[in-house]
């Protein structure tokens, strides 16, 4: 029984009522906690039950209670108390919140409670591009690497646009489940005798391989630590289980006295392929298409003198009908998951702003990009998995990587939340001075909505963001505002 197997025997999934009704009890069971990623769970949690309760058809009774608490009541009480629902456009965006904080948490009871969600939304949404992707997120953090390629392959099948790296993940797993293989069949090559170990619990065996080596005995200890290593493949076990003990035995064969070097390079570099891969899938091109990487000065001196707009992802731009005097400016600044129609959006990109978390329009060809991230190891990591060879001339570097924090030393205590990409831009900008002109187009944000390529439009506008104080810092700077334009040289 697979580990997806044995947590859906204790965790029911697939039924709406009892989906709600688990995350319910769930939202109890966090009350008091301190955990960050649990705080932010909770969080989720209770709008999905304010999205529950709107939706849900009580039965007549006098004056109900309402509010987070009351849902969470009439939920643990059992299937009378709220009747069937069908899961809404809302309910499903609630839903996948959810499911997506607790795959975040990294524990087994947040876990579980991912996965009744995910077998919960499949079964009332087979064609759910977002609930393919969660399952098959959670199904490789569960270490079941064969389902989830298969899930994200029939995400791939439903979506036109790649947003997520989802191709670059599914290379990666197939490549390094292929180096994991070599390395097997390595070490069942270099240790002949673990073959005898294969038979009996991989457990028992590692065991017996571990007391070996505490009394000096490697001759006896290595083919059991093999076998053990074997049996597990055999049994297609969950990948963590065998990534650990890997690591533990070759941590454990580097100490032997008059190791074999030459066999132990083979294995750790079959190792290391096969853990690289995982990380970070293939990198074709490690130059990214001799991608010259330029400073904060370099980024100075290519924007000096020169006119800039900075075009906002709104539903106003959508329908602006200004494509010809956007592309009119010198440069044309975009951000993350933008969406061009030449009449009202223009046609050209020339600096491109995102932040790295998502991939939207890397793809796309832009003399400059500028990557965005406050954690400079998975901004790194980003870059090595989403930059796309020759879709960009220059390549903003760490200097620009997170420019109001960093340059700006605006603190938490300053500027409490999030800076977005399109303020981290203008900021920066507005910073170097070095711009002629420098036009905010269609920036009321978000009063007019989202307008972004299609695979985008789930997103939700998130609430980690001050956008109230974005506001008030453009508009003490404005020097002219138009129902379209904002003016700050």
């Amino acid at each position: 029984m697979t580990t997806v197997q044995k947590r859906r025997a204790r965790a029911r999934g697939g039924e709406l009522d009892d989906c709600l009704r688990a995350c319910a009890a769930h939202s109890g069971k966090l009350v008091g906690s301190i955990d960050r990623r649990r705080v932010e769970l909770a969080e989720q949690l209770r709008k999905l039950l304010v999205v529950w309760g709107t939706t849900s058809v009580a039965a007549p009774a006098p004056a109900p209670a309402t509010g987070a608490t009351a849902l969470l009541k009439r939920a643990v009480k059992g299937p009378a108390a709220t009747p069937s629902v069908s899961i809404g456009n809302d309910l499903l965006d609630a839903l996948l919140a959810v499911a997506n904080k607790a795959l975040e948490c990294g524990y087994d009871d947040e876990s579980n409670l991912a996965l009744v969600i995910s077998d919960t939304v499949l079964a009332q949404r087979k064609n759910s591009r977002a609930g393919w992707r969660l399952r098959a997120r959670l199904l490789e953090a569960l270490g079941e690497e064969t389902e989830a390629l298969e899930a994200y392959e029939r995400y791939l099948a439903l979506t036109d646009d790649d947003g997520f790296g989802v191709r670059a993940r599914i290379d990666g797993l197939k490549i390094a489940a292929d180096k994991e293989r070599e390395l097997f069949a390595l070490l069942r090559r270099q240790v002949p005798r673990a073959q005898d170990f294969t038979r009996r619990p991989a457990t028992d065996v590692w065991a017996e391989g571990l007391a070996a080596h505490a009394v000096g005995d490697w001759s006896e200890a290595e083919p059991r630590l093999v076998g053990a290593l074997l049996s597990l493949a055999a049994e297609n076990a969950p990948v963590q289980d065998r990534q650990e003990l890997l690591s533990q035995y070759l941590d454990l064969r580097t100490a032997v006295p008059g190791v074999d070097l030459p066999a132990l390079t083979e294995a750790v570099a079959l190792y290391a392929d096969q853990r690289r891969s995982r990380m970070r899938g293939p990198v074709a091109d490690p130059t990214v298409g001799g991608v010259q990487w330029i400073t904060l000065g370099e980024f100075r001196n290519q924007i000096a003198g020169k006119s800039i707009c900075l075009i906002a992802n709104s539903g106003r731009v959508g329908a602006s009908s200004m494509g010809a005097e956007i592309d009119a400016y010198d440069l044309v600044v975009r951000f993350n998951s933008y969406r061009i129609d030449p009449k009202h959006t223009g046609a050209r990109t020339d600096i491109h702003a995102t932040i790295h978390k998502h991939g939207f329009n890397w793809d796309k060809p832009v003399t400059t990009r500028i990557v965005f991230g406050g954690v400079s190891g998975d901004w790194k990591y980003s870059l090595r998995n989403r930059l796309v060879p020759g879709a960009q001339a220059h390549l903003g570097d760490e200097s620009l990587r997170w420019p109001v924090r960093n340059i700006g030393r605006l603190g938490g205590d300053v500027w409490s939340g999030i800076p977005t990409t399109g303020f981290n831009m203008l900021w920066l900008l507005d910073f170097l001075d070095v711009s002629p002109t420098l036009d905010l187009i269609g920036f009321d944000f978000y009063e007019s909505g989202a307008y972004r390529v299609p695979e985008a439009m789930k997103l939700a506008i998130t609430s980690v963001h001050e956008y109230t104080s974005e506001k008030d810092w453009v508009m003490q700077r404005a020097q002219g505002v138009t129902d379209m334009r904002i003016s700050l040289r």
